[in-house]
């Protein structure tokens, strides 16, 4: 059987800490080491409630769908639920490779859960939940279409809704705009066709994975470029929600092993600070989850580290101020009998 191996160097736990997991990204020490989960849960999204984040990530064709983990510290995480049953087509009876669930939105907005999800065959769905480890509503079609990916709401400080999305290029022709379209409150519906707000081909080719944020009067969206394997994270700002927007790379490959380092989550904890977690493509391994420190600076989330002016994955650093619970990494047993 082939040995997992790390993608890049990094301090092994204390000696005092037994390592019970075949990856074990917590130090023991109050440092975890990336990537901190070494399984494939593609295009990761997490929301925070109180002291609790739970991340979603794409499923493709595999049923149940949409799994959701559960942390306290952004490091140690549990796999406790899939939002999923079936896929909401009956031609998933049937294997289709490359179809299905694709990069998911997880938010918290009244009171319960959201989850918006596209299947780019089909169209862009929501499901929600008065707790992430309960009964999921039945997909809800928010808008069909072939080719819309990556969806992700923003409910204003007016009331107002709004959602976001990309393009596959496989489906739609298009791989390298982003859409924000008016949306019920509810999310029952799209209110009109919105407006493409960026479109950099030469710059940013394969722009996808747009996140909605908005914080200190600015509008955010923070997407990936350049593909899977080779790309880079782009942070957008603009005063208003179409644009215009201005661009910053915060994220790329530098002087490390972490390919393409992008599409995730930016998220803040308890304590105010920021963090931002992430994909690699690791070929066979699939796309495994980083967790990266991320500081504003001039109003544009840097993450990482700083080196020769360029944001670069960390591989080691000190773990989000949490509480230090029991380590824990998703479920690996294939014995069935819990």
């Amino acid at each position: 059987m082939q040995t997992i191996s790390p993608t890049q160097p990094a301090a092994k736990p204390t000696s005092a800490v037994a390592a019970p997991f075949p990856w074990q990204p917590d130090g023991g020490d109050g440092t975890y080491r990336n990537p901190i989960i070494y399984a494939d849960y593609s295009d990761p999204d997490v929301v925070r409630v109180g002291d609790d984040f739970y991340l979603v990530a794409s499923s493709f064709n595999c049923t149940p769908g949409l799994p959701i983990l559960h942390s306290k510290d952004l490091v140690n995480w549990t796999l406790i639920n899939h939002a999923l049953k079936n896929l909401p087509d009956p031609r998933y009876a049937e294997v289709q490779p490359g179809c299905g669930v694709w990069a998911p939105a997880i938010r918290f907005h009244e009171n319960k859960y959201w989850i918006f999800f596209p299947t780019p065959d089909e169209g862009i769905y929501l499901t929600t939940a008065a707790h992430p480890s309960g009964q999921w509503s039945k997909p809800h079609l928010l808008q069909a279409g072939k080719g819309l990916i990556d969806p992700c709401p923003l409910w204003d400080d007016d009331g107002k809704a709004y959602l976001i999305h990309a393009y596959a290029g496989s489906r739609a022709g298009i791989k390298h705009r982003l859409r924000v379209c008016p949306m019920a409150p509810d999310g029952s519906r799209l209110l009109d066709e919105g407006k493409i707000v960026f479109h950099e081909p030469e710059r940013h080719p394969t722009l996808e994975g747009p996140k909605f944020l908005k914080r200190e009067g600015w509008y955010y969206i923070l997407a990936p470029a350049g593909g899977v394997e080779t790309g880079w994270q782009l942070a957008l700002r603009s005063k208003n929600i179409y644009g215009p927007y201005e661009e910053k790379i915060v994220l790329e490959q530098g002087n490390t092993p972490v390919n393409g380092p992008h599409q995730g989550a930016l998220i803040d904890t308890a304590d105010g600070k920021w963090w931002f977690v992430h994909f690699q493509d690791a070929g066979v391994y699939g796309r495994v989850t980083h967790l990266q420190p991320v500081k504003w600076e001039d109003g544009w989330p840097m993450m990482g580290k700083n080196r020769d002016g360029i944001a670069e994955p960390v591989l080691h650093h000190a773990k989000p101020a949490a509480a230090n619970g029991h380590m824990a990494v998703p479920q690996t047993s294939d014995e069935f009998d819990s």
